[in-house]
């Protein structure tokens, strides 16, 4: 399996998901986004701040993997975040709209820049804490989608609590069924 094809996948599949959770949030008044539910997070605007935290963080550390990355290196103009619970964006509308650049950066990325002999490399880099550490660009770019999938469960569950669908979460609707194209 070409680790780009997959990647490209989980992006588009990461994009249709991120839509829905924010036509889901739009249904929701400024109390209920930020009222403290238990989660990890808080609320689930501090779960939506904190997946584009996690997002900025990694891209901006992938930004360096390559001189070809230029849509990464351009995202160090959003505000950088000093803790992962911080709350970067206060207002719903100006975290959709930095959400939907990432998720479109994301996909220019691995659709104009990012080649697979990339992901074949290694990326070293340090966490917050200062501490160094080497390991595989294709894991670490696998656990960035994971890391995205984890908190989006945890939203889609503080909107079930809500009684509020927000519509198939099934990696399987982006697989492309080969059967259809025969």
């Amino acid at each position: 399996m070409l680790h780009i094809k997959h990647f490209k996948l989980m992006a588009l599949y990461n994009r249709r998901m991120n839509d829905q959770l924010i036509q889901a949030a739009h249904t929701l008044t400024d109390e209920q986004l930020i009222e403290d539910k238990g989660a990890f997070f808080s609320s689930i605007l501090g779960t939506f701040n904190h997946l584009i935290i996690g997002d900025l963080i990694w891209l901006l550390r992938f930004s360096k993997h390559s001189n070809r990355y230029q849509s990464l290196s351009e995202l160090s103009e959003l505000p950088y975040p000093s803790s992962l619970d911080e709350i970067l964006f206060n207002q719903f509308e100006d975290l959709i709209d930095v959400r939907q650049r990432l998720d479109r950066t994301i996909l220019h990325w691995l659709n104009k820049e990012a080649q697979e002999c990339d992901f074949h490399k290694t990326l070293s880099y340090s966490n917050s804490l200062g501490e160094r550490s080497t390991r595989e660009f294709s894991e670490l770019v696998s656990h960035l989608f994971n890391h995205q999938t984890h908190h989006r469960g945890q939203l889609s569950t503080l909107f079930n609590q809500l009684r509020i669908d927000i519509g198939s979460t099934d990696f399987l609707l982006d697989i492309p069924d080969l059967n259809q194209h025969r």
